[in-house]
């Protein structure tokens, strides 16, 4: 199905949850009905963002506290000094339920609520009845019939495939190395077990696997033999002269009388899998603390309705290519479960081209673990691992970096990361910006003034209109349009999205 978007215009002068601003915030904002993995991915890299299905881009010249879309190198990262105490902290308490007295002042902040949208939950319910998708799906099936006909024995096995896939999500979201833990998809009914691949083992023969790899590390003998089983990328056994790897601070061993055990899960929460749905009840529930002991909501607030409109609706439709990662992309919860309960989640969307981080809650009762920094190392590791299958997935984004707002600057810590500008849309590397932040809350940071966005839409008549059941180019939807402020509406939409989205993605026109 194509992406269908539904364009709300600008909406100015209210709260910003950063300054506190009562009437400073201005954000162009549309309604997704559905999106692709790779218009949600060009339409980021233009500075958009998702809180639910409602897509928002701040004014950047008009907000009070500007939003930079920022995104973090993984292959290149190396945790800084408060990164490994974090995962050391971690490490101990699962070796030794040691807790950690006090908390760290140079770790940021854990809560990673960050949605210009974000209190304004009233507004997302509002669209969420204007918008149904479902008065809208009636319509669009007869414009895409005859494609449903031929797709439907592809779309068919791919619902198998997604059913069967559902063990390795699990897998995938640890974020452990694949040369740790091998991830094979189940063979499909009726054809048995893949005799190419090694019978399954416990858990046991495999920590002890782990163990004799590890001494046969540290003998000369064999160093050969595991340099061969070790993807160059990232060594699991970094020289003596190097720092260890990200992999190697969070995946280090642990005794066999360990006293926790931490798992973590991916479950795809859009459409709901299986797993999604038995481990609900237990995700709101840590949610819900969440918002009521971190942020202060009002009992009421942290609904069920609330919940699943803000970070289990998504507008990214699920798909499974052969080239892409074998959790396929889309909307996702990250569940970290600690000796069979559930302490956080994280929110991803996972696109071509990156692991994009939406949102994070956790129990208020495990804050000394600082869950927020944590999560987020992991997620980076997670796509360093899915780098490793699905090359081009190889950037972080960890949403908006607010310059202006102290309690908002941390994201900058996770290094090498850049920023986009908000003018040429290209990625500019952190340290460039900082110094004209520090003079200006608003910048442009591509330093050429020649320069100009590259993917503006030139071409506004190609642009995709869906209207009265039928879609068709924007240059035959006009002819028929005498509002002066239809056309002024259309080409506002297309300078935000840029050619290639207008072109792709079918803007409704009631």
């Amino acid at each position: 199905m194509a992406s269908v978007v539904e364009y709300k215009g600008v909406k100015a002068g209210y709260h910003c949850g950063y300054c506190d601003s009562e009437e400073g915030k201005a954000s162009w904002g549309m309604w997704a009905h559905s999106l692709t993995a790779q218009d949600y991915q060009d339409l980021i890299d233009r500075g958009w963002r998702r809180s639910g299905k409602y897509v928002y881009k701040p004014v950047m010249n008009q907000t009070c506290c500007p939003q930079y879309t920022i995104r973090c190198r993984p292959l290149q990262f190396q945790p800084s000094k408060s990164h490994k105490k974090v995962l050391k902290k971690m490490l101990k308490f699962l070796a030794k339920g040691e807790i950690s007295k006090g908390n760290c002042e140079d770790e940021p902040m854990d809560s990673t609520m960050d949605d210009a949208v974000a209190g304004d939950f009233a507004l997302i319910n509002k669209l969420d009845i204007q918008c149904d998708l479902k008065t809208l799906s009636d319509d669009l099936k007869e414009s895409f019939d005859s494609e449903e006909k031929k797709g439907r024995n592809s779309k068919k096995e791919g619902s198998n495939e997604l059913i069967q896939s559902q063990n390795v999500e699990e897998k995938l979201g640890s974020g452990e190395p694949s040369h740790s833990v091998k991830v094979h998809t189940v063979p499909k009914p009726g054809k048995g077990a893949d005799l190419s691949k090694p019978p399954c083992r416990k858990a046991k023969e495999i920590r002890k696997e782990r163990k004799r790899l590890k001494l046969m590390q540290q003998n000369p003998a064999g160093e050969l033999q595991t340099q061969s089983q070790t993807p160059s990328l990232f060594p699991s056994k970094p020289k003596s002269n190097q720092p260890k790897s990200l992999e190697d601070l969070i995946f280090g061993s642990l005794p066999e009388d360990a006293s926790h055990k931490l798992e973590v899960r991916l479950v795809r929460s859009s459409p709901p899998s299986s797993q999604f749905k038995a481990t609900f009840q237990e995700s709101y529930q840590v949610y819900k603390r969440y918002q009521l002991v971190i942020h202060k909501d009002p009992p009421d607030k942290p609904t069920v309705s609330q919940f699943t409109r803000f970070l289990c609706s998504s507008p990214l439709e699920a798909e499974n290519p052969p080239n892409g990662p074998d959790c396929g992309y889309g909307s996702f919860h990250q569940q970290y479960w600690l000796d069979g309960k559930i302490i956080a989640v994280g929110v991803v969307d996972i696109l071509p081209y990156c692991v994009s981080s939406v949102y994070l809650y956790y129990d208020p009762d495990y804050s000394f673990l600082s869950l927020g920094v944590y999560s987020a190392l992991r997620e980076i590791a997670f796509t360093r691992q899915l780098h490793e299958k699905t090359s081009q997935l190889s950037y972080y984004y960890m949403g908006f970096y607010i310059h202006s707002c102290p309690k908002m600057k941390y994201k900058g810590q996770y290094r090498p990361s850049d920023l986009l500008c908000p003018e040429t849309y290209v990625w500019v590397p952190i340290e460039q910006c900082l110094p004209s932040l520090e003079n200006s809350k608003y910048c442009r940071f591509n330093q050429d003034p020649e320069a100009v966005d590259e993917g503006r839409c030139n071409e506004p008549d190609r642009l995709q209109v869906f209207h009265k059941k039928a879609i068709m180019p924007y240059g035959v939807y006009k002819k028929h349009q005498k509002d002066p402020s239809e056309e002024a509406a259309v080409m506002h939409y297309a300078s935000l999205v840029g050619q290639r989205c207008s072109e792709r993605m079918l803007l409704f026109r009631s």
